[in-house]
């Protein structure tokens, strides 16, 4: 069985991330958003990755969302 002390800091990172990049999101907004995106740009079915790989990709996704706002 999983660490299930690992969900702290995943859900800690990720209302972090949320709250800072797009407070303006609900939460399933942002969940479709960064699920096409991960599958679309990185090809990965949500559905077998880790929750610290998907906190990189999540945080990789805010990045290139906040440089889309830039431009």
């Amino acid at each position: 069985m999983r660490d299930k002390e690992r969900l702290n800091t995943f859900y800690d990172t990720m209302r972090i991330l949320h709250k800072t990049t797009f407070p303006d999101l609900r939460f399933g907004q942002l969940m479709s958003n960064f699920f096409g995106w991960l599958m679309s740009e990185k090809g990965k079915d949500l559905f077998y990755v880790e929750e610290d790989a998907m906190i990189k990709y999540f945080e990789e996704y805010c990045l290139s969302m906040m440089k889309k706002k830039e431009d």
